[in-house]
């Protein structure tokens, strides 16, 4: 099906979803009209910039003959040489088959791996540089577990990050993060390499997953801190095991037990409707392994390299002499290149 040919058909169907708002439907048939006209207009507009511009275009090339205004014709043609590839390529883009969780907040969870203390204090660094970036975002960051060793680094982390098109913007962050440096305990000068495990998994509601309660064992039991110290003397903590697929989830970071279980099955939902889309994705993700990674935790997506100030992503060849700038939240650069080599993927698929 040639491009001109479907973006007709896009123009045609929302003149349709305009009539019939038009005859005054209502109920749920409005809101879906209603949600639908809303997603194809912006497409709709750019369509339109597209055909003006290429409408200008051949008037310009039928005025290359006229000797008088050959020399306008051409600055016409030379302002729109790339302006309606670009447009054409916006378009192609926009009409992408859509991940449907990319609207959806997240659930970030951030674990040390390999490299003791040392990978513990970068997975709190990790952490922070998270919550940087959703501060310059402008969204909600609400840290659901922080479990800290007391030396300045975590055994684990994980918040609740809510907004527009949070895991859009973070779900390529899933993956290995190794960082090379020199610790702070290291007494001969000498360069650690440590690794961290970070998830970013989307949100899900009660309506995404159905969860049986006679599925779930639940296990309470008193809540400590760092060195063993209890947090407090009631049987506050809670642990969920989602017996069906094995899924475990502890929370102990509230007071309340009734808080703790509902964070944790918050967090139980979204891994198992993350499990679900992995299923139902596989094939997708198998085909973009040599583009962007499949979002596994075991692959290794990015090194931190402190010495030479470099942060290097290895899925795009992307390397970044800006550490300082990236630790304080500036993941655009790698965002958005990411973003790019991923739609260009799914486009060269479809030609």
């Amino acid at each position: 099906m040639s491009l001109s040919f479907k973006l007709d058909r896009i123009v045609s169907r929302a003149d349709e979803l305009r009539a019939l708002l038009g005859e005054g439907i209502g109920g749920e048939a409005y809101v879906k009209a209603s949600k639908e006209l809303s997603e194809l207009e912006p497409v709709v507009a750019r369509i339109d910039e597209l055909r003006e511009a290429e409408r200008r275009a051949d008037d310009a090339r039928a005025l290359l003959a006229d000797p008088e205004m050959k020399e306008l014709a051409e600055a016409e043609l030379y302002e729109l040489k790339d302006k309606i590839p670009a447009l054409q390529h916006a378009i192609r883009v926009s009409l992408l088959p859509r991940d449907e969780a990319d609207d959806r907040s997240a659930i970030l969870e951030i674990r040390p791996a390999a490299g003791g203390d040392e990978a513990a204090l970068f997975a709190a660094e990790l952490f922070a540089m998270y919550q940087k970036y959703a501060a310059l975002r402008g969204w909600r960051f609400e840290v659901l577990e922080y479990d800290d060793t007391g030396l300045g680094g975590v055994k684990g982390a994980m918040a609740e990050i809510t907004g527009k098109s949070v895991f859009a913007r973070l779900k390529y962050e899933s993956g290995v993060h190794r960082v090379q440096r020199v610790p702070a305990t290291e007494s001969q000068g000498r360069i650690h390499t440590s690794t961290v495990t970070v998830a970013v998994l989307p949100e899900a509601e009660e309506v995404d997953v159905q969860i049986d309660e006679g599925d779930l064992r639940i296990d309470v039991y008193r809540a400590s801190g760092a060195g063993g110290q209890h947090v407090n003397k009631t049987e506050s903590a809670v642990r969920i095991t989602h017996m069906p697929s094995g899924i475990v989830v502890a929370m102990q970071e509230e007071k309340s037990q009734h808080k703790n279980k509902a964070k944790a099955m918050k967090i139980l939902r979204a891994r198992l409707y993350e499990q679900r889309r992995e299923s139902l994705h596989a094939t997708r993700a198998a085909d973009r392994k040599s583009q962007v990674g499949t979002g596994d935790r075991s692959e290794r997506i990015r090194t931190y390299n402190f010495p030479q100030g470099r942060v290097s992503d290895h899925r795009i060849n992307l390397t970044l002499y800006k550490i300082d700038r990236v630790m304080q939240g500036e993941l655009d650069d790698f965002v958005d290149a990411l973003t790019a080599e991923d739609q260009a993927a799914r486009l060269a698929a479809e030609e």
